[in-house]
């Protein structure tokens, strides 16, 4: 067994399994590979040009990783990919991570008419574009406001292996091979079992999460540079049809939660009902809108309350009320 380093010069921005290897193991090695945040640099080249509020400090320190803009696709930049020896179509790639470290800081966001739950719906009540900096050197916690603070569990937010079919393919839809599924559970102390569909399985990882509410409702968890430690494992022939993965935590960090309820025939529609209600609490405590929508995305996790009490499925939006410090 080997232990093995990847650094950020081994980036790519699609899946496709014609990629060239970044780095060759064998089952039982360790690779700790460096990682950059989803926008691939985009925030901190805000920060540098000016364009970003925020404390003073925390938008200095964001301004000082700023690099070029990458050439070619764009996606998730991405670490790897891994060439695993002896891996064929049908074997699982067991992935357990050892450790994740987050950069010293990292953002949350929203806009109009972008990806998240409410961006249309919040478009029409005034969203505004909005980015918020997170100081991440605590590494325990970060505070989003005075008397708000939240405790940091991060994880990355993909991780997969390079599909059959020909690329290549964007990085933002999560597969049947993994990558973008914003698992928050996938934490240090987690296993994560992916299909191989091709010789070598072709593994990458990256898009921290230094921590993210189930749902990811803005679009965006707390996104940020950093590294990660795993070691990479084979399981001959076990034919899974999707991921699946073993964790020390259902991602609960708080005593005491607040639930909104969403009830509807579509349940996307009851989870936007219930995040809108949250979101109205949130803004009684004096945020903004934009402050509640990208703090519900770095903390509130939506849950599936029941399914079979047609015709109306409930969604459940729960705010941890740990963070509060002042109660």
């Amino acid at each position: 067994m080997s232990d093995h380093h990847l650094g950020t010069d081994a980036i790519h921005t699609v899946w496709d399994n014609g990629l060239r290897p970044a780095l060759t193991i064998r089952p039982g090695d360790t690779v700790t590979s460096g990682t950059l945040d989803a926008s691939d640099g985009g925030v901190a080249r805000r920060a540098a040009a000016g364009e970003l509020k925020g404390p003073p400090e925390l938008v200095a320190l964001a301004a000082s990783d700023a690099f070029p803009e990458r050439e070619g696709p764009r996606g998730h930049p991405l670490t790897g990919p891994v060439f695993v020896e002896g891996a064929e179509p049908g074997d699982v790639l067991q992935v357990e991570i050892l450790e994740v470290r987050t950069a010293a800081w990292g953002w949350t966001g929203c806009r109009p008419n972008g990806i998240g739950l409410l961006d249309a719906a919040l478009a029409e009540e005034g969203l505004q574009p909005y980015t918020h900096l997170w100081d991440l050197r605590e590494r325990t916690h970060t505070d989003f406001r005075p008397g708000i603070r939240l405790p940091l569990v991060p994880f990355p937010g993909v991780m997969g292996v390079a599909p059959a079919a020909p690329g290549p393919h964007p990085t933002a839809p999560p597969r049947q091979v993994g990558g973008n599924m914003d698992i928050r559970q996938l934490v240090a102390g987690s296993t994560l079992f992916l299909p191989v569909e091709v010789p070598g399985a072709l593994f990458s990882v990256g898009d921290l999460h230094a921590a993210q509410g189930d749902g990811e409702l803005s679009g965006t968890g707390i996104e940020c540079a950093g590294g990660v430690t795993l070691r990479f494992g084979l399981e001959r022939g076990a034919n899974l049809s999707t991921p699946e993965f073993i964790t020390p935590t259902h991602g609960g960090t708080s005593t005491r939660w607040h639930a909104t309820t969403g009830h509807h025939p579509d349940l996307m529609t009851a989870a936007r009902l219930a995040l809108r209600a949250l979101l109205r609490r949130l803004q009684a405590r004096g945020l903004t809108l934009e402050e509640a929508y990208v703090l519900a995305s770095a903390c509130v996790d939506l849950k599936i309350s029941q399914i079979v009490d047609a015709p109306n499925y409930t969604v459940s939006a729960f705010l941890p009320l740990d963070i509060f410090l002042e109660e």
